[in-house]
């Protein structure tokens, strides 16, 4: 049961008849800030006596008057120039949190809307490691594909793997140059990423410019004709792309397992290649695309401009992209295609889905969910002492070894197989929670020390409530899922047992809050104000000293039912409870 769509819903009859656009002032009935202000508040009241002309007080007294308020709620205040508090009844609360117990769902329901949905995250290129520009796209995506899967949606996730560019043709040139055949033989994935690296600073050193893409000098060039003779099907470099293609993607099957992520489809660049043709021709038939300077081009406006094929007859980004949704159209008869990917990819989308409208796919919802950058502590992008981008597998390294120093100092007791267990999940959630926790079309600052604290709103304190939770389990000798099995109706006498109450009430909101704006920090503020909510309730409510039998199988059964939502909560986000920590 959604509280606020309960609530929505009543004022929507209530307001029926007093105004003509009744859903504009139902949506001002919200969570209220301050316990003291009650559960919820509406606020229609003042602009709705604006808009007839009426003292603000009077207009809400006119509402409350209407409100059935049958059962659930208390008799509404009225505040200040005309506040409505809302707040519930401490029996119907209790009734409902009872019938939590039985829902597996922890009372979130189904969506009534199924929609299609495809995902597109993570994206990296084959040819080189994974850094710590993948991590956002990656965690953010796979957050949402597991809320939208278990609100019922049906979900494909499609990796669109970068395999077929200049990157490709600077492996091939670096394979056929600087390759240790030993080293191949003994680690053919760090040799490569040698190769690589190898490549780029001789690109670097060589001169023209950092970018690869654009540099202008011998080696640069050579790469890039090594790129051309690829596309064109040279045996040679066709055959040390089938040869290198496994060895990357080795290394990213290995982060996304370390990250517990999982794809339907991991379509390269390559696929999409024998499509492009086709596209370009479709295009030009329609008029969409024309000749520009020797290429072919749509034109959005003037200076707003994007090539589909370039004079020297190579495909572009625009033209496989048009591709691969023409593709996912045909195969997957989405509703919606997600790209999860960083800003400053902004310009490239805004044409595509411009392209895409204009190529027949009117009807297709196509969004780019846009995220800030991760910054180091300096407020500028993580670097290596080289001055690169920090790999992705090294930094997941880094993590757990410093989740490993903390669980050694705070658990000697634990047998070493364990603690190497609990820092993994400490490590790795860690990095996901302090990415997630924030609105994602921010920057962040990743720090060790404040994504590692057992204080403030971090996966390792999630973690930490859930294992507090659990340690009452082991003392007390009980078995959660019985406790939960008996369904006692709970007890709500203190202000900490009823704001447990409704804490866990409100998981419903958090993931529809979450869904409608594709924002996993909705759900980590919830799980937040859930431990925040616990934290009180432990503190003035004794369990397993609890005065009565009645009130000590209350106190439990609320404590079973936040284990159930915290474990529910962080594992939505991709992050693994433990016992004990």
């Amino acid at each position: 049961m959604n509280l606020l769509h309960l609530l929505q819903a009543k004022f929507s009859v209530a307001l029926n008849g007093l105004v003509s656009d009744v859903p504009t002032y139902v949506a001002m009935v919200k969570p209220s800030g301050q316990a003291k202000h009650g559960d919820y508040q509406a606020n229609c009241a003042m602009p709705l006596g604006k808009a007839l002309g009426k003292n603000p007080r009077q207009v809400a007294a006119a509402i409350v008057e209407r409100l059935d308020l049958g059962d659930v709620l208390e008799t509404p205040e009225i505040a200040g120039p005309g506040f409505i508090n809302l707040r519930f009844k401490n029996a119907w609360l209790a009734l409902r949190v009872q019938e939590l117990a039985q829902d597996e769902r922890l009372g979130v329901p189904l969506t009534n809307s199924q929609k299609t949905f495809v995902i597109d995250f993570s994206s990296p290129n084959v040819a080189k490691p994974m850094h710590v520009g993948h991590l956002r796209s990656t965690i953010i995506g796979d957050a949402l594909t597991r809320l939208l899967r278990f609100l019922g949606h049906r979900v494909t996730t499609d990796n669109h793997l970068g395999d077929w560019g200049t990157q490709f043709g600077m492996l091939i040139y670096g394979y056929k140059h600087f390759l240790d055949p030993a080293a191949l033989k003994t680690d053919a994935v760090r040799e490569m990423v040698r190769v690589y690296i190898l490549v780029r600073q001789k690109i670097k050193e060589a001169g023209g410019g950092d970018d690869e893409e654009k540099a202008v000098n011998p080696i640069a060039e050579a790469c890039r004709q090594e790129t051309a003779k690829l596309h064109a099907g040279d045996p040679e470099n066709v055959k040390l792309w089938h040869a290198i293609m496994p060895w990357g993607r080795a290394e990213l099957d290995d982060i996304y397992r370390r990250l517990d992520v999982h794809f339907d489809h991991m379509h390269g660049e390559s696929f999409y290649q024998p499509m492009l043709p086709s596209v370009v021709e479709d295009l030009k038939a329609k008029g969409i695309a024309v000749p520009s300077q020797g290429a072919i081009a749509i034109i959005f406006g003037e200076n707003d401009v994007a090539l589909v094929q370039k004079r020297d007859g190579a495909f572009t980004y625009m033209t496989s992209d048009l591709a691969t949704i023409r593709y996912r159209v045909d195969e997957f008869r989405p509703d919606a295609i997600l790209y999860v990917v960083g800003f400053p990819q902004s310009l490239h989308f805004k044409q595509l889905f411009t392209a895409a409208r204009r190529w027949g796919y009117e009807k297709l919802v196509l969004e780019h969910i846009a995220f800030g950058s991760v910054c180091g502590e300096d407020g500028k992008s993580i670097k290596t002492r080289e001055g690169g981008a920090v790999e992705l597998g090294t930094l997941l390294d880094e993590a757990i070894l410093h989740a490993r120093r903390i669980v050694d100092e705070n658990s000697p007791e634990l047998a070493p197989q364990e603690r190497a267990r609990v820092a993994q999940a400490v490590g790795l959630g860690a990095v996901k929670y302090a990415d997630l926790s924030q609105n994602r079309t921010s920057d962040y600052v990743f720090s060790w020390k404040k994504m590692l604290s057992t204080d403030g709103n971090t996966g390792a304190y999630m973690q930490y409530a859930y294992v507090r939770v659990m340690g009452i389990f082991r003392k007390a000798g009980e078995d959660p899922a019985a406790v939960l099995a008996a369904a006692p109706v709970p007890v709500i006498d203190s202000p900490q047992e009823r704001g447990l109450t409704l804490a866990l009430l409100r998981l419903p909101e958090a993931l529809e809050a979450a869904a409608t704006e594709f924002k996993p920090n909705f759900i980590t503020a919830y799980l937040w104000d859930l431990a925040n909510a616990y934290s009180g309730f432990f503190e003035n409510c004794p369990v397993l000293r609890a005065e009565t039998p009645e009130l000590r199988r209350s106190r439990l059964f609320l404590c079973a039912l936040t284990a159930r939502t915290l474990h529910l909560g962080l594992d939505l986000l991709g992050i693994r409870t433990i016992e004990q920590m």
